[in-house]
C-alpha cells in the first residue's frame, strides 16, 4: 500500500494526489448510485399494463 502511495507521489506530485483523490471518490460514489437504482429496478414489480389502463379510463 505504502509502495503504491509513494508511486502516485513520484509520478502526480504531491499538489494533483488530493485532486485525483476527490475525483475517484466521486466515480465511485455515481456508479454505486447507478448500481442501486439498476438493483431496485429489478426488485421492484412493473407496473402491469392492464393496471395502467384501468387507472387511464378512471381518470
Amino acid at each position: 500500500m505504502f509502495l503504491i502511495l509513494l508511486i502516485a507521489l513520484l509520478l502526480f506530485g504531491a499538489k494533483r494526489i488530493p485532486e485525483i483523490a476527490r475525483s475517484l471518490g466521486k466515480g465511485i460514489r455515481e456508479f454505486k448510485k447507478a448500481t442501486r437504482e439498476v438493483e431496485s429496478e429489478i426488485r421492484e414489480p412493473e407496473e402491469k399494463p392492464e393496471t395502467a389502463q384501468k387507472r387511464e379510463l378512471k381518470g
